[in-house]
């Protein structure tokens, strides 16, 4: 006697669209998923206090640890200067046909510091702190926001040690000095997009951190932070669309502004051409482009 096996019948599973309709008319979206650019500036917004307090709070420890604490946030910028003088103004000769050379190499340290320290930190905004991605839920280009601000107020802490220069070294205080606000704010901007690049790239590549600091070297030299561009651009050595390339650069872009609006013997003659629109430009195709670059990839941070 023969016994048959009756096996239910199989029904079969949901298509994804099923699956997707369902997950709409119940209210439900999927985990992480990236939100508009409005919403996300919206909620970026929202967090604007949850920035500002990360930053101050990374400032506050970042020399917790050391004997002179915040004091190196003013030693560190002013022995670079040291070292540069020492090397580029005195060995290799660039402090010649420079007037007030140590206060146009300390503005120069002190400004390309800001770029170099916001462009590091940036890089390692997501990978540096996937225990708080993964953790909770916010916009994740606060960080690498917070990093940039947090240099900012290093910079701004530091910018009394400047002054001080300036005035020792008998550069008066001037107007000009109100142009260092509207230069620090689009070199902000500037710093903060370039940032949100990098954090991208660094969260999908942990060794471009490593690779960085060779890079930032590099752009430093060719920034004019230890040497005149425009005396440069005066000799017949170089092309000129090199000379033109060199002070169309962002950095010495920022720089060259600082320089002018802080020191009263670096003339506007100084300045490359139409230098406040290169510096909206650059601070417009970085601040902007970043953050839609950054943004487009918000779903994958802290993944995988």
């Amino acid at each position: 006697m023969s016994t048959v096996l009756h096996t239910p019948p199989q029904t079969p599973a949901p298509a994804d669209h099923d699956l997707a309709d369902l997950a709409a008319r119940h209210g439900l979206s999927v985990s992480g998923a990236r939100p508009s650019l409005p919403e996300y500036l919206r909620r970026l917004w929202a967090r604007r206090h949850f920035i500002t307090a990360f930053a101050t709070a990374k400032l506050t420890a970042q020399y917790s640890q050391a004997k002179l604490g915040q004091v190196w946030q003013v030693m560190t910028p002013l022995l670079n200067a040291a070292v540069y003088y020492f090397i580029f103004g005195v060995l290799l000769g660039t402090k010649h046909g420079v007037p007030d050379y140590i206060p146009f190499l300390v503005t120069g340290v002190f400004i390309w510091t800001f770029t170099q320290s916001s462009i590091m930190a940036g890089t390692r905004a997501i990978s540096g702190n996937l225990g708080l991605v993964r953790a909770l839920h916010f916009p994740r280009a606060a960080l690498p926001i917070s990093f940039c601000l947090q240099q900012l107020q290093q910079l701004l802490f530091s910018m009394g040690a400047l002054v001080v220069i300036l005035l020792c070294f008998g550069v008066p205080v001037g107007v000009s000095w109100l142009l260092a606000l509207p230069a620090l704010f689009l070199q902000f901007t500037f710093n903060a997009g370039v940032s949100m690049v990098m954090a991208r790239m660094g969260a999908k590549t942990p060794d471009i951190a490593q690779l960085m600091p060779f890079v930032l070297r590099t752009w430093m030299y060719v920034s004019g932070v230890m040497w005149s561009i425009d005396k440069l651009a005066q000799k017949d050595s170089l092309p000129h669309a090199v000379t033109i390339a060199l002070a169309a650069n962002p950095a010495a872009v920022y720089i060259d502004l600082m320089r002018f609006a802080l020191i009263d013997s670096f003339h506007a003659s100084q300045l490359p051409a139409h230098v406040w629109a290169l510096a909206v430009g650059w601070a417009l195709v970085a601040g902007v482009g970043g953050f839609i670059y950054f943004w487009k990839a918000e779903e994958t941070y802290g993944r995988g």
